[in-house]
């Protein structure tokens, strides 16, 4: 992984630009249970259980691997979000993959419980710029400071743990069939990014996916 995050040009040189189109042609399955040998993209981009930003109609779609404990993943956000915002027309899936540390889980059930609240953004960039470093028992007060409702987001984390644990799960099986390398990864449009980007490579990339996409 990249100790700061990639230009374009610097991107396309690393090789950590690739398309999407070897990986997709892997078996779909309908059911929606993967493996690493199967990828059903429809679960990949629409599940109605993953939060969803920026433009939920917009004409590129980027969807985000991404762990609270992870640097680049945080050095990246920032310049994700402010694109998203910028450009008006970017719809932005999230994925939480909690792969680094029992506290990554944590953080992500949390987030995902904010969702039940309408505040998963919220507490998404409470816990992207927060210093985990394994304590996460004070995370509800971190979110309640951020304004979500720390009574509700407990009984949301206790009511809704099996379906939040299943989405977790539903993740992690679709990165393993991705084959991804670990955090964070970007697929955006037809790309594969496993590299954190600044604003000009999330840029060009977007562009490069619209392209793309106008020439089919």
């Amino acid at each position: 992984m990249p100790s700061r995050p990639l230009h374009r040009r610097q991107l396309l040189r690393s090789g950590a630009l690739a398309t999407l189109g070897t990986l997709f042609a892997a078996p779909f399955v309908s059911s929606g249970v993967l493996s690493t040998k199967t990828l059903d993209v429809d679960a990949l981009l629409f599940d109605p259980e993953v939060p969803v930003g920026g433009n939920p109609k917009g004409d590129v779609t980027i969807v985000t691997f991404f762990d609270y404990n992870c640097g680049y993943c945080r050095k990246a956000a920032p310049a994700l979000a402010k694109l998203v915002a910028d450009d008006g027309h970017v719809r932005l899936v999230y994925k939480d993959w909690p792969i680094l540390s029992e506290s990554s889980v944590v953080a992500a059930q949390y987030a995902l419980a904010a969702k039940y609240q309408g505040r998963y953004e919220r507490a998404h960039e409470t816990l992207m710029t927060a210093s985990l470093r394994g304590d996460t028992d004070r995370l509800p007060a971190l979110l309640e400071k951020a304004g979500i409702d720390r009574k509700r987001l407990s009984a949301d984390l206790k009511a809704h743990g099996q379906a939040i644990g299943a989405l977790l799960k539903r993740n992690n099986e679709q990165a393993e069939a991705l084959q991804l390398p670990g955090t964070p990864v970007y697929l955006v449009g037809p790309y594969k990014v496993a590299a954190a980007l600044d604003y000009e490579g999330f840029a060009s990339v977007v562009n490069d996916a619209r392209t793309r996409a106008k020439t089919k």
